[in-house]
């Protein structure tokens, strides 16, 4: 077969595979949602297809197949037609001559308010790569507050090129996977997306660990068998305890992901043989009640191993995540780990905040953004920290503790529940409350004893802050040791204004002595409208820019007096 034969072939077979990954979508969305917007849809995939047509990727594929990969996973998130018309057109605006007026005008402001997002989200040519990721990183942030089903497109976006990595070249990979486990990954697990953080964290570690990854893979498929037959045992005599009490239920195994095995054997520094908690199981049942009902008749069935039980119900994580889990000295005395949750609490482990979107169409979206940016308070935060940081590394570090961060949960005197990271302190809880309860904070009491203020914060605790309106503010030592990126913002804010403010004083007083020296009266001087305008000329907002600046030494004081007696009309001397 001639060259030219083969890819009118390889064309049409491109085609077939293409139409019939569209009505895949279709079955996919219809099975959850039986009203979807079909006509949305199919025209947003007209209408990318024309656009990319003669664009191939690394693989060879015509590029229509990667919006198409993007909005299948934004499918098996559930979510609504509008995410997958905007999942379908992601790249359009970037890579081709469409533009955002021409989007909205074809699909409506809601496409094309993501898709305009999506847009600004691609990267930025900064001095250093830190400085590009960290810009890209602010940008997602906002985009989040804004919407955060742009952040859930751009997942699905990053997990189907995960998908296909294998086509890029070696230093390529590297750099995409390094990010995905960096950035990435942590986002999805911060939403509470489980199913998109290990798919994202195991595709990278295949990237990154290729060897580990086949041996480790190959070590868990020869146990597999041993596994399944020990939680199908241990599910058949727990089922039948339950149904005689009135629970149904529905038991699954759970499998462990490649990462989470690789990362456990590294921090614990053991083999695999000795990871006893790859036999998992988890019990679903209809009501919160029968949750509890459920790990009564599994302890009492199984002996609980002592500081393995966590209550995520009535304490959820940060993500909204609720379970109870408990690992038990389960049949023929092996560990067995499981959790127990509602059908509703499994739609959101799996989904995560992507549940705020599920059957939503026409008319909803507004309520459901309400609703999810209600569920993210640490959004939030990070809105807030991300406007206050200017330098880019220590933004990344701070960023990765707040993505990665386990959590503790602490009581005020008035047994309110607050959330912090895990390690932290008086001075975090304190800043958690009010920033002005940080500042004037001297003291704590953790359950009715006084504890230094580096004290370490466990879950459980009771904690009372003891204040004065005396503190000269916080002290540099608390940066050694507080753990949320709220506290150590605030801190350094306190302090760079404090700077700021010395600054500006030792500046108006060179300005003065320098003025003196000239024999002008600085008092009228610098008080004149004159000077005013003369600072802005320079480049200065206000005066007290210019204090800070001859205070800091970026500008000398002989400049500015020389400035004064060259371009102010008249200038009172002493006399």
């Amino acid at each position: 077969m001639s060259e030219a034969l083969e890819q009118v072939a390889k064309n049409k077979d491109d085609v077939a595979a293409n139409e019939a990954a569209l009505e895949d979508l279709f079955c996919v969305i219809s099975s959850y949602n039986p009203d979807f917007e079909r006509d949305l849809i199919t025209r947003a995939y007209a209408y990318s297809k024309s656009h990319h047509k003669g664009t191939l990727r690394k693989s060879g594929e015509d590029f229509i197949s990667h919006p198409l990969g993007t909005a299948r996973i934004c499918a098996d998130l559930m979510l609504d037609s509008v995410t997958i018309a905007a999942a379908l057109l992601h790249d359009v605006v970037e890579d081709t001559p469409s533009t955002i007026p021409e989007v909205k005008k074809l699909f409506g402001d809601e496409v094309a308010e993501l898709v305009d997002g999506l847009t600004k989200l691609q990267k930025v040519s900064l001095k250093s790569e830190e400085e590009e990721q960290a810009e890209n990183l602010r940008k997602m942030i906002v985009a989040m507050a804004r919407d955060i089903r742009v952040i859930l497109i751009k997942l699905a976006d990053r997990t189907h090129n995960m998908r296909t990595i294998c086509h890029l070249d070696k230093h390529k990979q590297i750099q995409k996977a390094k990010e995905t486990l960096e950035i990435y990954a942590p986002l999805a697990h911060r939403l509470g997306i489980y199913s998109i953080k290990w798919e994202l964290e195991d595709l990278a570690f295949a990237a990154l660990h290729p060897r580990k990854y086949s041996e480790l893979q190959q070590m868990v498929s020869q146990r597999r068998t041993d596994r399944e037959s020990y939680v199908a045992m241990a599910a058949l005599q727990l089922e039948k305890e339950l149904n005689n009490v009135g629970i149904q239920v529905k038991i699954e195994g759970r499998a462990k992901h490649f990462y989470s095995i690789y990362t456990k054997m590294v921090r614990k520094g053991k083999e695999f043989n000795e990871i006893y908690d790859l036999t998992a199981m988890r019990v679903l049942v209809d009501t919160v009640k029968d949750c509890y009902g459920a790990l009564g008749i599994i302890h009492s069935i199984w002996k609980p191993m002592p500081g393995r039980f966590k209550d995520y119900i009535a304490m959820p994580k940060f993500n909204m995540y609720r379970s109870l889990h408990t690992t038990v000295i389960g049949p023929q005395g092996k560990p067995l780990e499981i959790q127990i949750r509602t059908q509703k609490m499994h739609q959101t482990a799996e989904f995560g905040i992507a549940a705020h979107w599920l059957y939503k169409e026409k008319g909803s979206s507004a309520k459901s953004k309400e609703q999810a940016a209600d569920k993210l308070a640490w959004l939030r935060q990070m809105m807030e920290w991300q406007s206050e940081t200017d330098d880019p590394k220590e933004f990344m570090k701070t960023l990765r503790i707040d993505l990665f961060e386990e959590e503790v949960f602490v009581f005020t005197p008035k047994g309110e529940v607050i959330s912090l990271a895990s390690g932290s302190t008086p001075i975090d809880f304190a800043y958690a409350v009010h920033t002005d309860v940080g500042h004037h904070c001297v003291g704590a009491k953790v359950n009715n004893r006084i504890v230094p203020l580096h004290h370490t914060l466990h879950s459980g605790d009771f904690i009372e802050v003891l204040t004065s309106k005396s503190s000269h503010g916080p002290s540099r030592d608390w940066l050694n040791f507080v753990q949320t990126s709220r506290a150590r913002n605030k801190i350094r804010q306190w302090f760079k204004k404090e700077r700021r403010q010395d600054s500006e004083h030792i500046g108006r007083e060179q300005l003065q002595e320098a003025l003196r020296r000239k024999g002008l009266a600085s008092q009228k001087i610098v008080a004149s409208p004159e000077f005013s305008e003369l600072t802005r000329s320079m480049g200065f907002l206000k005066t007290e820019d210019l204090y800070v600046s001859l205070g800091t030494g970026k500008t000398s004081a002989q400049q500015v007096v020389t400035r004064i007696t060259r371009d102010m009309d008249s200038v009172p001397d002493l006399a």
